[in-house]
């Protein structure tokens, strides 16, 4: 009779120590996600007060998350999102306005960016940072252009020129004119045009004519005629 009740008792004792243990682990896990909602939330209300300061990292990403939302509208703002991955003066302030979007929004931007844009979008987002000197440079000092600055221009410009609305096909002239705005002289654009060709066998004029067709040409060669010739 005692040797029945000690292995019940030794019985009843190893199912509550199982019992405990697995309380512990409930308890232990749910600390952690308690304690990882505390710091996220935490780090996200701090980048939040950032974002107030004009030009942060923090700024950007939100500015960029707007673009994404619309207003709440159908689709993301693309000229928005344009504007301000053009204003981000470098690749170093880029790394920073993606890290302030994960802390923002607990999700990766180029995720984000992929899922929100066409491909063609995307790609011509992309050049648009490929181009971004490393970081800035010091004040009055003049950045000389490279293959690479025409060699993202020409690719922005096949993007827009293969943009889609659907199952037709497109051009994004905003996109076009965004390039046109930051080609500096007229001979920076005959260089894009030269690279166009190496890219994509094919002359930059012939195709501007051929996706222009309501007299867009005119309006975006003026852009570049009003520029200085070098």
């Amino acid at each position: 009779m005692r040797a029945f009740v000690n292995n019940e008792t030794e019985e009843f004792s190893l199912k509550e120590k199982l019992l405990y243990a697995g309380g512990s682990v409930v308890v232990a896990v749910g600390a952690f996600l308690l304690g990882r909602k505390i710091v996220r939330s935490a780090v996200s209300n701090a980048q939040e007060k950032r974002s107030f300061d004009e030009n942060s990292p923090a700024t950007y990403a939100k500015r960029i998350k707007m673009a994404f939302d619309n207003d709440g509208w159908f689709g993301t703002n693309t000229p928005e999102l344009r504007k301000n991955l053009i204003e981000i003066p470098s690749k170093k302030a880029m790394n920073q306005v993606s890290a302030a979007y994960q802390k923002l929004y607990h999700s990766p931007l180029y995720k984000d960016m992929a899922n929100e844009l066409q491909s063609t979008e995307y790609n011509e987002m992309l050049a648009i940072v490929s181009a971004k000197p490393d970081r800035i440079e010091k004040k009055g000092t003049i950045s000389k252009l490279t293959d690479k600055n025409y060699e993202e221009w020409a690719k922005r410009l096949k993007a827009a020129f293969d943009k889609s609305y659907g199952p037709l096909p497109g051009t994004d002239e905003n996109a076009i004119v965004a390039v046109f705005n930051e080609i500096p002289t007229q001979a920076d654009f005959v260089q894009v045009g030269l690279h166009y060709n190496a890219l994509y066998s094919a002359n930059l004029i012939d195709i501007l004519k051929g996706e222009s067709d309501f007299g867009e040409y005119d309006i975006w060669m003026k852009i570049i005629t009003s520029k200085p010739q070098k």
